[in-house]
């Protein structure tokens, strides 16, 4: 499929099998319709051949080409299919989208430090578990790990000590660098409330912005309902990129957190 998608990437091939899906045609028929010399024009056939897309006739002295439909048509369903992956997860470029309009509006407003301390988000999702599932889903490192972090980075260390004074941690990666985020727990009632800090660290290890988070995690019918509100403090101008990509990220979170619960409930009913 990659030869087949090389040999039709140059123009003057693809004008070539343009020509040959009228009719087969000769050498030099073919090398006079396109404007190429015929040793160009038999180059072209050559590669075009070795890619299966078309094929010669000896007749006689003379040499005649014939394109095969059954590769264009193979071509044609893997980029169907391509077409169909992209149509299906559109919502990823829409984050993207989401995310770029607020770094610029973000930018508009971070004229000074600390310009979005006290800004606060809210979170909620009806997770399909008992409480005390999710409790360990946010207090077990184990657990913590497989839902922690936006699609496409990788936990390194994350940890959340439910104790008043415990630890709280969070170290991740993607492609581009390493990210760190450090505080403590302020308030710990199992299974139901958990009261954190993470302040997000630049390069250097200086505070970025702190991030005061207050979750509750209710019983109702058919499983948990979660609470989270986050408050920002300590926020530098270089925080604009984080900072606006919290309701994004968080949601994106959240949501595998959901994912995941549901996943290792039906492996437990299995």
């Amino acid at each position: 499929m990659d030869q087949i998608a090389s040999a039709l990437g140059d123009a003057a091939r693809w004008r070539i099998v343009e020509l040959l899906a009228e009719r087969p045609r000769s050498v030099g028929e073919l090398a006079e319709l396109t404007g190429l010399r015929q040793p160009q024009t038999t180059k072209h056939l050559q590669t075009l051949a070795r890619a299966g897309v078309v094929t010669v006739f000896p007749l006689g002295q003379r040499r005649v080409y014939a394109v095969e439909a059954a590769p264009l048509a193979a071509l044609t369903i893997r980029l169907r299919e391509l077409v169909e992956t992209i149509e299906a997860n559109e919502g990823e470029r829409d984050v993207i989208t989401r995310y770029l309009a607020a770094i610029d509006a973000n930018h508009a407003v971070a004229d000074r430090e600390r310009w979005a301390d006290g800004r606060t988000f809210s979170f909620e999702r009806a997770l399909a578990a008992p409480v005390d599932v999710v409790w360990r889903h946010w207090v077990d490192p184990g657990l913590l790990t497989s839902w922690w972090v936006p699609p496409s980075m990788t936990v390194i260390d994350c940890v959340l000590e439910p104790r008043v004074g415990g630890r709280a941690v969070l170290e991740y990666r993607d492609a581009e660098g390493r990210y760190h985020s450090e505080g403590s727990v302020h308030a710990a009632t199992q299974p139901e409330r958990l009261v954190f800090d993470l302040s997000v660290l630049d390069t250097a290890g200086a505070v970025s912005f702190t991030g005061h988070y207050d979750l509750s995690l209710t019983e109702v019918e058919g499983g948990t309902q979660l609470r989270m509100t986050l408050r920002i403090t300590e926020t530098t101008v270089e925080a604009v990129p984080a900072i606006a990509g919290i309701d994004t990220g968080w949601g994106q979170v959240l949501d595998n957190l959901a994912e995941t619960i549901r996943s290792t409930e039906q492996e437990a009913k299995s």
